[in-house]
């Protein structure tokens, strides 16, 4: 997909959300966009297995893991099933791990840093959501764009 998010909010200022610059890129596909899917959860990333096994069919994944900074909810064993399994990328609020082995996969990946530890397994937390972080709206079937220069959120498909 060729687009520059500074072209599609220049295009469409008044009606996309513009992420608050407060990711980082760690994937090996450093432009991606997609329809939104969705999980909220707090240090269980039980619920970004349970979504990243299903296909994605192009979609991105939005993990509202609540900001923390306190375990990983992204390694490399989720990565390789999320491209196995047809998503354009992982988008987290919180930690991933294994940033080396994410960084050669054929997948857009932003989270806030790296952490070493692994989430607990709980089988806790919510999908199909509306998450709020970062001053934009992540609504399920939104359309997500994302390349170096940030974030973009749309009500539709915009190319």
């Amino acid at each position: 997909m060729d687009f520059l998010t500074t072209d599609l909010v220049d295009a469409h200022e008044d009606s996309v959300g513009v992420l608050d610059p407060i990711l980082r890129p760690y994937g090996g596909t450093p432009r991606f966009a997609g329809p939104i899917a969705t999980v909220k959860l707090f240090e269980d990333n039980s619920r970004v297995r349970e979504a990243l096994a299903q296909p994605g069919e192009g979609r991105v994944l939005v993990v509202d893991g609540g900001g923390s900074m306190r375990c990983a909810l992204l390694g490399d064993m989720l990565g390789e099933l999320a491209v196995s399994n047809g998503w354009a990328g992982v988008v987290v609020y919180g930690c991933i791990r294994d940033s080396v082995a994410l960084g050669k996969l054929p997948l857009g990946i932003r989270a806030l840093t790296t952490h070493p530890r692994k989430s607990q397994k709980r089988g806790e937390g919510q999908s199909g959501l509306t998450l709020r972080f970062g001053g934009v709206d992540f609504v399920p079937g939104h359309w997500l764009y994302a390349d170096e220069d940030g974030v973009v959120v749309a009500d539709r498909k915009l190319l």
